[in-house]
């Protein structure tokens, strides 16, 4: 017990001196920690963040409206056509999280493809200025059968919308995990500001959503879409000099090479070992470390200790004794912590999953939400009306006060009750958020069953505040789960898998999306197979609709999903190298907590 306690003592001391991680300055050199890095760089990432965020969020939370008034798509193709955008933009991030950490590194991905998505924006705006770019003037709720956008006109559209979101998709992951790298994780001041570094960038991004929500849509709404979709592209501009603005002062991190040739050496090897039979001691697998040695390797990537899960990719660590001395190849022989990567990748998916249903929610909210407040009443004072987008700037408003209480009320008083370092858990921070979300579609779908009885009963059109509290609700819960995901995505990944792991953060919103276009369709024909009527969502009028129900639906999808996540994190257990409490003080409990139980 002795000779593990000064073990401890002792790697703690010199955990610091060699944990140093691999980070490069613009020209290639090691960077120095009095000029690199920090929030100093961050901010110039924080930057880019709130300018993209607000130049895209105009035109995704808004472009409802353009599909179905400008490009004359019936109202449910043009909800789809909505979601397919956006979850495309979110499944493209995996896109951008492989060349940044296999090829490019992640500011030249930001750079390369914040110049795609700026091309997209201004093609948007040039087919909206153009009238012969698109279909004639039509009304599609007072003429009812107009021209839609077809052939060249419908081509140039959508070769404009996927620009954006391959731009969009690309730099999503890239901006959270090169803002995260600006911390050195083996200075324990650093590493503390960690956390506050994922706060603050979901505030940038509040605050990129709220001027996006109110003063861009409102341009879009006054002055037309095509200036609308120009001041983004400005936005967007905006937001490239700001990340260019940093170069001298990033930390970068070097891409790797290819992460997924690691990954299917591990599967390929554990295949061929299948008949092999694992040792009942782990130290005698492949590049197994003990518990006090498992700091770092020499090629400054911290080494994982061993775990119990998933024992068959154990056989891809198994050596071969067959009296020769030749070293087995790669891909027939992998070490402990390469198999360790590939278990926290795949536990980390039921995680993942569970927050599918909440960004199906997050869809009606850009789409079906949007609709609904169109055919309420919009009047706030005489002679000003709301834009039905811009409901959505509601819980930003109350989320860019409550951001900053958060990290500075909420998070101290938690980290004196619990010890870590961000408060509560990431996976406790996602479990709130997706309860709450469920809250969210039960007010929606009682606001819009009011709304409807009111149309059809006696002819009254209510207040468009009505809807306000499903944003706000939803909006609380997106704090707790979307910052609570990429934070907990961020910490389980290792290095040069970084940008990677937190794209599956945004994979999430793209399934999300996805399903929410899978329902809408589904739902429409189970429910128009009953009746003669056109099914739940299958009319161009919410009052012949039957939104409420479909929202109902949704709740129950929602707790349903709640109680799933309450099992998968509970089963969820970390890897000890890899701590989600403080990065210094508690490994050295890790390593003797493990080295009790082996």
């Amino acid at each position: 017990m002795d000779d593990i306690e000064k073990t401890i003592r002792k790697h703690k001391g010199e955990s610091m001196a060699m944990s140093v991680e691999t980070s490069v300055d613009w020209r290639g050199r090691p960077c120095k920690s009095n000029k690199h890095g920090g929030m100093t760089a961050a901010v110039f990432v924080l930057g880019l963040q709130a300018f993209e965020m607000m130049a895209i969020a105009a035109v995704g939370n808004n472009l409802i409206t353009y599909v179905f008034n400008d490009m004359h798509f019936p109202l449910s193709k043009s909800a789809n056509i909505v979601t397919n955008f956006v979850g495309t933009v979110f499944l493209l991030s995996l896109l951008g999280g492989f060349l940044s950490d296999s090829y490019l590194g992640s500011f030249w991905t930001m750079l390369i493809f914040g110049f795609v998505e700026l091309s997209g924006f201004i093609l948007l705006s040039v087919q909206a200025h153009l009238p012969q770019l698109k279909p004639p003037h039509c009304n599609m709720v007072l003429d009812g059968d107009c021209l839609e956008a077809k052939g060249y006109k419908a081509l140039i559209f959508f070769v404009a919308l996927y620009l954006v979101a391959l731009g969009s998709g690309c730099l999503k992951p890239n901006i959270i995990s090169h803002g995260a790298d600006q911390f050195r994780k083996d200075d324990s001041k650093q590493s503390k500001k960690l956390s506050s570094y994922f706060n603050a960038a979901y505030f940038a991004f509040c605050l990129g959503e709220l001027v996006a929500l109110t003063v861009l849509v409102w341009v879009q709404t006054h002055s037309g879409m095509d200036v609308g979709f120009g001041v983004s592209a400005a936005a967007m501009a905006v937001g490239l000099i700001s990340l260019i603005s940093g170069t001298l002062v990033y930390m970068n991190k070097p891409p790797r090479g290819s992460i997924f040739t690691p990954i299917a050496q591990v599967f390929v090897a554990a295949i061929t070992k299948r008949k092999q039979i694992c040792p009942s001691n782990s130290g005698m697998l492949h590049g197994s470390q003990s518990p006090e040695c498992a700091l770092v390797s020499s090629s400054n990537v911290r080494n994982l200790l061993h775990t119990e899960k998933f024992r068959f990719l154990d056989k891809a660590c198994i050596k071969v004794q067959d009296g020769t001395q030749t070293s087995e190849s790669p891909w027939r022989l992998c070490t402990v912590t390469q198999v360790e990567q590939v278990k926290i990748i795949i536990s980390v998916i039921p995680i993942f999953a569970c927050t599918i249903i909440f960004n199906t929610i997050l869809a009606q909210l850009q789409t079906f939400s949007v609709q609904q407040g169109s055919s309420m009443n919009t009047r706030l004072i005489k002679g000003f009306q709301i834009p039905p987008a811009s409901l959505q700037s509601i819980p930003y408003f109350m989320l860019i006060f409550l951001v900053p209480l958060y990290e500075t009320v909420f998070v101290p008083v938690a980290r004196k009750i619990t010890g870590r370092d961000s408060g509560i858990s990431p996976l406790q921070r996602i479990g709130i958020g997706l309860f709450v979300a469920t809250l969210s579609m039960v007010s929606a779908a009682l606001v819009e069953r009011k709304r409807r009885n009111s149309t059809l009963d006696s002819n009254k059109i209510l207040s468009i505040f009505w809807i306000a509290p499903q944003f706000l609700i939803f909006g609380l819960s997106e704090m707790f789960t979307a910052v609570g995901l990429i934070e907990f995505f961020y910490k389980q990944s290792v290095e040069g898998m970084q940008s990677f792991l937190t794209a599956m953060t945004y994979c999430s919103y793209s399934f999300g999306f996805f399903l929410s276009s899978l329902l809408v369709s589904l739902v429409n024909r189970i429910t128009s197979g009953r009746s003669s009527t056109r099914g739940w969502l299958g009319n161009n009028d919410l009052n012949k609709d039957r939104l409420d129900l479909f929202y109902w639906l949704l709740a129950a999808l929602s707790l349903i999903n709640f109680f799933n996540y309450l099992f998968w994190s509970r089963w969820y257990s970390y890897n000890p190298s890899l701590s989600p409490t403080s990065q210094h003080d508690s490994y050295a409990e890790d390593l003797e907590n493990h080295s009790l139980n082996s």
